[in-house]
């Protein structure tokens, strides 16, 4: 697939994207930059097109993937300004295009610690942005970080997710198709596979923290569960609840809205799909004694969570990232040993079962984003300007890459608390 467009997008919104708009001065480091660029660049295997003209839009197999400048002085400008802000900036803007985004990014991510000269790595962190004190995800920070994503519109949603409606990583196999009903299939598969994990089956009394769209409150109710589960998007749970309804199950699958630190009870299983990157490091104990204290001696919690290396993880925690400005405000992707840390100094739950699936995630951004370019027009329909689109199309490339590459990865982590 090819975001490629040899057409400019149209002017940006300074009310909506006023940072994006704005093209930053500095003469002398944006000289820095262009230089710095210049000799990285290629040095990883990208290979520089710059000019109005595009690109060939397929490129011959084992070409240089093509990082298209189509304003060279203002996307140098904002890289020199705000590093890998900028550069997601400058997509916004329309000022660089690749006729395949993600292998290009994949390079980038492959190559991340060779794109700075070795002499002024030890300097990196002093021109990175840090993350202001609005980020932190206390009760009222997490209300508003949830809603800056998952209450856009569930419209939105709907136009590039299968019908399950659900957000997180499918669960391929080999016989599934690479289309809208092979990964309908692929996350009801992940689902089940949760479910069977945390034990959930006829009256087991359920928490899953991070409703979604319903998907697997649903599925957990046809096992015979008695489900309560708990979101902080009000679109969220009236969409959930919409379909709990339809299916007949309302007596057995409660939605509500409530921060997982409010929850009260005692259950058999707690499960959370994709909700822990979301938390942030400074509430981890909050979240890990949470789970501890809602599962009942003997129960069982099961987790899938995007992880990253540790110590990548700790060398990125304190960062703010384009991510965190633009798409997930607050969050922070977790290691397998900062979890682990997390369950030994204040839990009794321990670590039984995981499966790691990256590339399936890579497979089902893939199809997220094949599917949100062809649904261009009911974007814009939807109110949605092409700063936007862009946004949401970078933003699904940057984490396919980051998975191809293996920069980052997911699981299914099962844990059980002791009796």
């Amino acid at each position: 697939m090819t975001t490629t467009n040899p057409h400019p997008p149209g002017a940006v919104d300074p009310h909506r994207w006023p940072d994006v708009a704005r093209v930053p001065s500095g003469r002398l480091r944006t000289a820095v930059a262009r230089l710095l660029a210049a000799r990285a660049i290629p040095a990883v295997g990208i290979r520089l097109h710059t000019g109005p003209d595009a690109p060939p839009a397929e490129l011959a197999e084992g070409e240089a993937p093509v990082l298209w400048l189509r304003d060279p002085d203002a996307f140098h400008a904002r890289l020199a300004h705000d590093g890998l802000i900028g550069f997601g900036e400058s997509y916004m803007a329309g000022e660089w295009d690749s006729p395949d985004p993600v292998a290009m990014l994949t390079r980038f991510a492959e190559h991340y610690e060779e794109l700075v000269p070795k002499p002024l790595q030890p300097f990196r962190h002093l021109t990175l942005p840090r993350r202001p004190a609005s980020d932190r995800n206390t009760r009222d920070g997490a209300r508003r970080h949830i809603s800056h994503h998952y209450d856009l519109s569930n419209d939105l949603f709907g136009l590039f997710l299968d019908r399950t409606m659900t957000y997180s990583s499918a669960l391929f196999t080999d016989e599934d198709p690479r289309d809208a009903y092979g990964l309908a299939r692929a996350q009801e598969r992940k689902v089940d596979r949760l479910l069977d994990a945390a034990r959930v089956g006829e009256g087991t009394r359920l928490l899953e923290i991070g409703t979604g769209w319903g998907e697997l409150a649903v599925r957990a109710a046809r096992r015979g569960a008695q489900v309560t589960s708990i979101t902080l998007s009000a679109e969220q749970r009236d969409l959930a609840r919409e379909r709990v309804a339809a299916e007949g199950l309302s007596d057995r699958v409660t939605v509500d809205l409530c921060d997982y630190r409010d929850a009260t009870g005692s259950y058999d299983s707690v499960v959370s799909c994709e909700m822990i990157e979301a938390v942030g490091e400074r509430y981890w104990p909050d979240y890990f004694t949470a789970l501890d204290r809602l599962v009942r001696p003997g129960g069982r919690v099961a987790l899938q969570s995007i992880t990253m290396e540790h110590q990548l993880m700790r060398a990125s925690r304190g960062s703010y990232t384009w991510m965190h400005k633009y798409v997930f405000p607050g969050g922070l992707i977790p290691s397998v040993t900062a979890i682990r840390e997390q369950l030994a100094a204040g839990t009794g739950l321990r670590i039984t079962d995981r499966l790691a699936f990256g590339h399936d995630y890579a497979e089902t951004l893939r199809l997220w984003r094949d599917s949100f370019t062809e649904a261009a027009e009911r974007v814009r329909s939807l109110g949605f300007d092409d700063t936007f689109r862009r946004m949401w199309t970078f933003y699904l490339a940057y984490c396919e890459a980051g998975f191809r590459s293996g920069i980052i990865d997911v699981e299914q982590i099962t844990m059980e608390r002791a009796a």
